[in-house]
């Protein structure tokens, strides 16, 4: 049987140039939201949010959702507020598939209702286990989605991103890494050091290519970002 050459990440990619650096790209601060809970700061995204992103990154109708489970596993009376109201605490989990093109992400939340009305209570945690199992689907994705969050020093939360380099810089400072003995890691390090990582993403595919194919891990690569230390928060759906 004959073979074919080896094939590379780059060979019949699911994502062209442009969407590959908007996954890469970091999570804008402005697009990241706060809230307390049992002492501690959790920061999220927004479900609209989320959506847009989708919509921005993958294209209007290129992407689909589908929700493969959701159950109620907790519905109780409860005093709400301050008056103490009789009222209702409802809880469900989801289960909910991410599809673009041949890709497919799985996630799981939950969503927690109380209201003194029981439909309403119903509603709302219906709503939001489905929203939160969406979110977490697509944090896998990348930083646009959430996935900066789950770093406890948000070295990819941007507070203002700018702009990249130029490209004709980009595609030098590369080729200088390309032309580097045996490509190695030192190199690869040396121009995330100087551009990040996401730079990588908008390089052109011939150059883009002989990076990836040099085997050079994405844990190398990871470390060459220039730290920013930021307020250490625990990621929330």
């Amino acid at each position: 049987m004959a073979h074919g050459p080896p094939r590379t990440p780059t060979d019949d990619p699911v994502f062209s140039a442009e969407q590959l650096a908007a996954l890469a790209e970091p999570l804008d601060r402005a697009n990241v939201r706060t809230r307390s809970q049992s002492g501690q700061t959790l920061s999220y995204i927004e479900g609209w949010h989320a959506i847009a992103e989708a919509n921005r990154i993958f294209g209007f109708g290129l992407w689909d959702r589908e929700t493969l489970d959701i159950r109620c596993v907790s519905e109780r009376e409860r005093p709400i507020g301050r008056q103490q109201k009789p009222g209702w605490g409802v809880t469900y989990t989801a289960r909910v598939r991410i599809r673009v093109g041949a890709i497919v992400r799985d996630g799981c939340g939950a969503g927690h209702g109380i209201d003194v009305d029981l439909g309403q209570a119903h509603e709302s945690a219906l709503k939001e286990a489905e929203t939160d199992a969406m979110k977490r689907a697509l944090m896998t994705f990348g930083n646009p989605f959430g996935l900066a969050l789950y770093d406890k020093q948000q070295r990819q939360v941007a507070d203002d991103a700018g702009p990249l380099p130029n490209m004709a810089e980009l595609a030098a400072q590369a080729s200088i890494v390309c032309s580097n003995a045996g490509l190695t890691a030192d190199g690869v390090q040396a121009f995330c050091a100087k551009f990040g990582q996401g730079a990588l993403l908008h390089l052109p595919p011939e150059i883009l290519s002989r990076i990836l194919s040099a085997g050079i891990s994405a844990e190398t690569v990871a470390q060459c970002n220039a730290v920013t230390t930021k307020p250490t928060t625990t990621p929330a759906s």
